[in-house]
């Protein structure tokens, strides 16, 4: 018997990318899954693929309320409880400050860090019963404000901002705050990122097939929720970051532009 067996896990965002390794790495362990996301065909995939199991899955945009609302209490129906909640839903964008749409910065903030705040809401009282764990799916970004993604960062920062007050306010009741953050991760994010219009990009500026695989970001972060950390950082080269920002923050400007940067042309 795992540590996952007969555990009620919720994760949003299930149908590609991290949310889907999630699941597929959950499944074997037993545990129970409820998931959502925006496309109804992803999800009917989904679902034909564990139709021997009982997955409660609904299309829901975690960017509105209502639909957080209903998710939850969908779930907490179907399952009677909830001992885990992973708010893994979310969007990226590739564009300059000064050439994007308010929009985009509005959808973010919606999505990555309301998406998180509502469905965390609605979960919470059964989370309280159950003594389970609260799981925010972060970036390097929400530890250090990269260029082109300024509202990818500010969504990314809000959540970690708000993940620790949450941890420090339910410190003495037994639930577990833990943000994760993946680095560079192959997944579906950036080929969804937002461009200056709010549209998607459609494509990737990264060689995917060098970056960590979805199912291995999950593997971790599976390990991580069994030993209730604090926190999670994925890659080097994200660990790297975050030290180089904490303690030689003008160096890692330089290094941060000149990542992102070709000839003073943002790499999108």
């Amino acid at each position: 018997m795992s540590f996952f067996t007969n555990k009620v896990v919720v994760i949003t965002g299930g149908s590609d990318g991290i949310g889907k390794a999630l699941i597929d790495v959950l499944v074997p362990l037993g545990a129970k899954i409820a998931t959502c996301g925006r496309n109804y065909d992803k999800l009917y995939h989904l679902q034909m693929q564990y139709s021997n199991i009982l997955m409660h899955a609904v299309v829901c945009d975690v960017s509105k309320e209502d639909e957080c609302k209903r998710f939850i209490e969908s779930t907490i129906e179907t399952f009677g409880t909830i001992d885990i909640l992973i708010n893994n839903a979310g969007v990226s964008m590739r564009s300059l400050f000064e050439e994007a749409n308010i929009e985009v910065m509005r959808k973010l903030m919606d999505t990555n860090f309301f998406g998180a705040v509502y469905c965390t809401k609605y979960a919470l009282p059964e989370i309280l019963k159950q003594q389970g764990t609260i799981v925010g799916i972060s970036s390097t970004a929400g530890y250090r404000g990269l260029p082109g993604r300024s509202g990818y960062s500010a969504s990314k920062f809000a959540l970690q901002g708000w993940l620790e007050s949450l941890r420090t306010e339910l410190l003495k009741t037994g639930v577990n705050v833990m943000w994760v953050s993946p680095g560079f991760t192959a997944s579906n994010i950036r080929n969804a990122a937002l461009n200056g219009k709010a549209e998607r990009q459609g494509e990737s500026p990264l060689d995917e097939s060098k970056l960590m695989s979805a199912e291995e970001c999950a593997r971790h972060i599976i390990r991580a929720i069994e030993k209730r950390k604090r926190t999670l950082t994925l890659t080097s080269t994200g660990r790297l970051t975050i030290f180089l920002n904490k303690f030689f923050p003008s160096l890692s400007d330089r290094l941060v532009y000149n990542f992102f940067f070709k000839k003073n042309e943002l790499i999108k």
